[in-house]
């Protein structure tokens, strides 16, 4: 089937995440046409925000989603501990918070946004295009009047009342509308490993801090264990003399990476 050439909303949406998705249904909710556009053909990637927070779980509560959302497969974290210095200490305890769900879902975000993109489809006026990119922004007098998006069907245009961005930090609608990023100096990389979980593999904090650098763990439903390891500004944590990175997870039955000086990411 063969995209038309031009189609006409109120709102497009470029970036097929969280933040998209989330806001392409909250608007076809309250009656507005709205197409969000993603340039993959699903949402199964990697991502770092596997977390649904109190807060947001608060509002899927509100929109009466959140038993629909607590039905699917997902860890709970309420209680947040870490090891600093060597000593175990609570950091958090989410029991407090005036919400219906005093914890932290893990959940695969791809498992989040098919979650949301099925809310979305209840509406009319939720229109997700998939395997659609937005590559260029329609002037009409100084002003943004929509997207030029590319599909595998061939390129169309979207004209639209509002043009949102929320694809990423390399965003294209950001660059394209000549917008700035202020960058505020974090003081630190971060590198992202997978490392997984074997049998009788005691419970571990959150994270470990030590003489100034940490690593975490997050325990995502059905993955591997990820690691965060922020690093210094030299990419280098510790080097053990054979031109290698050496990184060693402080768990108890111990796992280590050694990677070769410039080939992570």
């Amino acid at each position: 089937m063969t995209q038309p050439d031009q189609r006409t909303t109120r709102c497009c949406i470029v970036g097929g995440g969280p933040c998209g998705v989330m806001l392409g249904v909250l608007l076809a909710r309250a009656g507005i046409d709205v197409i969000v556009l993603e340039k993959y053909g699903d949402f199964f990637r990697d991502f770092r925000g596997d977390t649904i927070h109190p807060s947001t779980l608060q509002l899927l509560d509100e929109l009466g989603w959140l038993d629909a959302f607590l039905a699917l497969p997902h860890n709970e974290l309420r209680e947040v501990g870490a090891n600093v210095g060597g000593e175990t200490v609570q950091v958090a305890d989410f029991s407090k918070l005036p919400t219906r769900c005093k914890f932290i879902a893990f959940m695969p975000q791809w498992d989040f946004l098919n979650f949301l993109a099925e809310q979305g489809r209840r509406y009319p006026s939720f229109h997700l295009m998939m395997e659609t990119e937005g590559v260029d922004l329609i002037q009409n007098d100084e002003r943004v009047g929509g997207v030029r998006a590319a599909a595998k069907t061939g390129d169309f245009t979207i004209a639209a009342d509002l043009v949102v961005g929320t694809d990423g930090r390399h965003s294209t609608v950001r660059r394209l509308a000549g917008f700035e990023v202020e960058n505020l100096g974090a003081p630190m990389d971060v590198l992202w490993i997978r490392i997984s979980k074997q049998p009788g593999d005691p419970p571990q904090e959150l994270g470990t801090v030590n003489d100034g650098h940490l690593i975490a763990a997050i325990r995502p439903h059905g993955m591997p264990d990820v690691r965060v390891l922020p690093m210094s500004d030299t990419g280098t944590i510790a080097v053990d003399g054979r031109d290698r990175i050496w990184i060693t997870a402080p768990f108890e039955h111990g796992a280590a990476l050694i990677a070769p000086k410039g080939t992570w990411r």
